[in-house]
């Protein structure tokens, strides 16, 4: 983990951005913009900076004019930089930046300028002879507004790397959905068809709708969750709702489109007179087709229960594929108690006990038991260590400097009811073999 932070600019940190500029001179790289235009752009434009402590780090100043983006300034103290920061930097100011429906984001850096690797990083083209960098911003200004009554949004770049473990479902997703989509041009070199629409299945707290999120982050396309409850209120009526929805979402250039627990609109049918859910499940039905007929959108549906499905909707022709996301394997624990477990004490907390003592429990579940012992350590040496809240002479910081040890990790676990029993997860590994496609 970082020890470092990024947050917005303040006008009490010119004296640091001159200090930023300097260390550039020192250099011999001459920023493209003028101290004065850094400086005013920091007070009226978009100004984000890294500090670590009271230490500023690193800035970056943006500017937006109409739907053009520029990046005025980057730099970080020549002693921060290859961490990270100048990436985050960009990450951060990009996304104050989002709300101008940006089409284009660019930077002009001098020639001598050598430290390129956070724009690669963040996706900009270095162009020939020139140290310009230039990105496309996925979603065009007009379709903001599409987007925004769609309830859609722009989700961070990051979401993909920031899904702890599972590496084996990372893996595949990225073979089956990512490339293809992501590389369409190559794919139909292949005679590879992109996929169109996906069922993620398994235990509750396994992941699904994360991984629905990560696939969006991943290609950089807005994000679209469809809640059937809250159509159910339309004048029109859910299946009628439904079809107005799928047909706005058909403005948009690219799309995710999500919907979670989707047994709910598309379960078994049966029985005389047809129940009112029956002509919803007809309508889903009709309407998928029509969306595999449109290039650059994912239809995404989640099930924690893949047996209540219809039958219709999960064959060949409708689902590219039926991907089960089950519980996080021993690697995939590891890799998510060192994301929770504070950088501080990391080394001092038994990793290896913690993965063995949790087989079984789901992502949801190690990440309740996380916080739990965390929340529970705070407590303990604010009001039971002798901390200032309880009148002893320890300060509240120098109490809860300590951090959670594995014995605090131990008892949360010992206390979290798992999400998946036994039975379920058996009843899932009979469901890869029977439903998934892969």
């Amino acid at each position: 983990m970082t020890n470092w932070r990024i947050r917005d600019f303040h006008s009490a940190d010119l004296d640091g951005i001159l200090h930023l500029w300097e260390s550039l001179k020192a250099t011999d790289v001459e920023p493209v913009y003028a101290l004065s235009e850094v400086l005013a752009s920091c007070e009226k434009d978009h100004a984000v900076v890294a500090v670590q402590g009271d230490q500023m780090v690193g800035a970056a100043v943006g500017r937006a004019a109409h739907d053009q983006g520029w990046i005025v300034f980057l730099a970080t103290l020549p002693e921060y930089r290859g961490r990270g920061i100048g990436t985050s930097l960009l990450a951060a100011v990009e996304n104050r930046m989002a709300p101008h429906g940006l089409n284009k984001l660019s930077a002009l850096m001098p020639e001598a300028e050598t430290r390129v690797e956070a724009f690669l990083s963040r996706g900009f083209a270095l162009k020939k002879n020139l140290r310009y960098f230039e990105r496309t911003i996925p979603v065009q200004r007009q379709e903001l507004g599409a987007l925004g009554q769609l309830g859609g949004r722009i989700l961070a770049r990051d979401l993909w790397e920031n899904v702890a473990g599972m590496r084996k479902e990372k893996e595949l997703l990225e073979r089956r959905l990512v490339l293809p989509l992501a590389e369409a041009d190559l794919a139909d070199e292949y005679g590879v068809v992109p996929p169109r629409a996906v069922v993620l299945f398994g235990p509750p707290g396994t992941g699904k709708t994360t991984f629905a999120k990560a696939i969006a982050s991943r290609l950089e396309w807005p994000f679209v969750e469809v809640f059937p409850s809250r159509l159910a209120s339309d004048p029109k009526g859910l299946a009628g709702a439904l079809r107005e929805t799928f047909l706005e979402i058909a403005e948009l250039e690219h799309c995710v489109v999500f919907i979670d627990e989707v047994e709910e609109i598309a379960s078994q049918r049966s029985g005389e007179p047809p129940s009112p859910l029956q002509g919803v499940t007809n309508e889903l039905l009709k309407i998928i087709p029509a969306f595999r007929e449109q290039p650059g959108r994912l239809l995404v549906c989640a099930t924690n229960f893949i047996r209540a499905l219809d039958s219709a909707f999960l064959r060949h022709g409708r689902f590219d594929y039926v991907i089960p996301i089950g519980l996080p394997d021993r690697q995939a624990r590891e890799a998510m108690w060192q994301r929770f477990i504070p950088a501080t004490v990391v080394d001092d907390v038994d990793v290896e006990l913690l993965v063995e003592r949790t087989e079984g429990f789901s992502p949801a579940d190690i990440e309740y038991a996380a916080r739990s012992a965390s929340q529970r350590a705070l407590e303990k040496a604010v009001y039971d260590d002798g901390g200032a809240a309880s009148g002893g002479s320890v300060s509240v910081r120098e109490a809860v400097r300590k951090g959670p040890c594995t014995e605090d990790y131990l008892d949360a676990i010992g206390d979290t009811r798992t999400t998946v029993s036994q039975e379920v997860h058996e009843l899932f590994l009979e469901d890869i073999d029977a439903l998934g496609r892969v």
